[in-house]
């Protein structure tokens, strides 16, 4: 007999943007307790007017939803669902504990590599700490790692003012435990936000699904930042779909050397992304808007691998460069310049 509860789970979202939004209003909707960590116009936005949310097919609801500035205020949860961007997460890791509890599962959902990627004992590359996302050890520290389930989020969200969320297309995720299996937890919790209206799945190597979901982020992302293009341009354009072509075949040798079980055709891949249509990456959202970009678990995560392995990578290096200096140009920060 399965006695997890389906129903009114505390659940403290950390990230009011798009993915946050996206979640936090799914989840509202099925009756759950939903509490956002937010600031600024954000939270006065939650606290005042409630999450505007629209999704494919549906008209724009007002959710309600409990918004704090402080986790303090939060207090225990049973999930925790990460879904910052991979660089703003180090600074507030330790303001997170209040959050956690014995039984709390933690679950990122961000994009690129995250922090505990090579932490799981018996795994190539074990215990390599990723510098690029975790450069003072601060998250590791703060969230254990027993308590982490890996999650990747396929959905294109937008977040076009503060507290207003905007779910245009996509929407699976994938959930499952760092040291790979298929456990009690993850297949719970699959259900539950497959009930809330959040499709996911519990899967036996989230490591590799993770890398799956990096193929399509390395190329899209940082191409969309140098050229301002959206996806479906990219793919469109004989010279740009050459690189994403290239981008994407080394990722993948790089994935597979690194001791994944990686089987993907790339033309098919890229075909899928052409058939989501105009799609803006979180990359080039955030050049838009004046954000800093996510090169770091995106590019430079996977750099580092590749250093640790003496592993050849110069197009994905080349495409780093080029971000960095984009970003650079336009004011924002493009992540470390370091040696990977």
């Amino acid at each position: 007999m399965n006695d997890f509860p389906t129903h009114a789970r505390r659940i403290g979202i950390i990230g009011a943007g798009a993915i946050g939004g996206h979640f936090a209003a799914r989840l509202a909707l099925a009756g759950h307790r939903v509490s956002i960590l937010a600031r600024g116009a954000t939270l006065d936005a939650l606290a005042t007017s409630g999450l505007r949310y629209t999704c494919p097919g549906e008209a724009e609801q007002i959710i309600a939803v409990d918004a704090h500035a402080s986790c303090a205020d939060m207090g225990p949860q049973d999930l925790v669902i990460i879904a910052l961007k991979s660089h703003a997460l180090p600074a507030i890791a330790a303001s997170l504990t209040p959050l956690i509890g014995r039984e709390t599962v933690v679950l990122p959902a961000g994009n690129g590599l995250p922090w505990w990627y090579f932490l799981a004992p018996g795994i190539p590359l074990e215990g390599l700490r990723l510098a690029s996302v975790d450069p003072d050890g601060a998250i590791e520290r703060a969230l254990p790692f027993e308590q982490v389930l890996g999650g990747s989020v396929m959905a294109s969200c937008s977040s076009p003012a503060p507290g207003v969320v905007r779910h245009h297309s996509g929407g699976k995720i994938v959930i499952g435990e760092p040291c790979g299996g298929i456990s009690m937890r993850a297949r719970d919790w699959a259900q539950l936000l497959t009930a809330a209206g959040l499709p996911t799945t519990a899967s036996d190597d989230v490591r590799r699904d993770l890398w799956l979901k990096l193929l399509g982020n390395v190329c899209a992302n940082p191409l969309s930042l140098i050229t301002q293009a959206s996806t479906d341009r990219l793919v469109d354009d004989p010279g740009t779909r050459a690189i994403f072509e290239a981008l994407m075949a080394e990722c993948l040798a790089l994935g597979r050397r690194a001791g994944l079980a990686l089987e993907i055709d790339i033309a098919q891949r890229i075909a899928q992304t052409r058939q989501l249509g105009a799609i803006k990456t979180s990359m080039l959202q955030d050049l838009e808007a004046g954000r800093r970009v996510e090169l770091d678990a995106i590019l430079g995560a996977p750099l580092e691998c590749a250093a640790r392995l003496d592993a050849a990578v110069p197009l994905m290096q080349t495409v780093f460069a080029l971000a960095r200096l984009r970003a650079a140009q336009a004011g924002l920060d493009g992540g470390h310049t370091g040696s990977r």
